[in-house]
């Protein structure tokens, strides 16, 4: 184990295991899928029982379809695999906290957990603005832990906005000459 691994592990808030870790770097992988489509860099992964039964990456843009968010394509491909709607004792782990449609989509599939890396201060469905699983009116309930390499996810974010402003400054230099 290298020592980057090591302080990974020792830096990882208490409700985080190392398995925690591990597939969240995986889904930060898949939101890399996602960048190098153009898209906006949230990459998700759905775990049973120790194994991938689904996983995706933002795709609304190549796909012409508004709902395919990292999760829902998730969720289709976990559905799908086990041949049922309900992904009953699943954790799902997404870059990027969930949207609205993301959240309700999570709660139909009876999702035990969610895991996210971090925040989504303007329309985030979970702690930044709605918080919709706090609700008691579902008729299921998602436990969920956020901030799993939360610098990690952001810097990916971060990067992929700054660089898509760079181009269309360059752009509109460029429509200049």
């Amino acid at each position: 184990m290298s020592s980057n691994e090591q302080e990974n592990m020792i830096q990882l808030p208490a409700e985080f295991s190392v398995e925690d870790a591990r597939w969240m770097e995986y889904a930060i992988s898949l939101a890399a899928k996602a960048e190098a489509l153009g898209e906006v860099p949230v990459g998700a992964v759905i775990v049973k029982a120790g194994a991938i039964v689904g996983e995706g990456f933002n795709q609304p843009i190549t796909a012409c379809d508004p709902t395919a968010h990292a999760e829902i394509i998730a969720l289709r491909q976990a559905a799908n695999q086990l041949q049922n709607y309900r992904l009953i004792d699943s954790t799902i782990y997404v870059t990027l906290e969930p949207c609205t449609m993301c959240v309700g989509a999570l709660v139909h599939a009876r999702i035990a957990r969610l895991v996210f890396g971090t925040t989504e201060p303007k329309a985030g469905a979970v702690v930044s603005k709605s918080q919709l699983l706090n609700n008691d009116y579902f008729n299921h309930s998602v436990g969920y832990s956020g901030g799993l390499l939360a610098t990690q996810c952001q810097h990916q974010l971060s990067n992929f906005f700054a660089m898509r402003r760079a181009q269309k400054r360059k752009e509109k230099i460029n429509n200049c000459d």
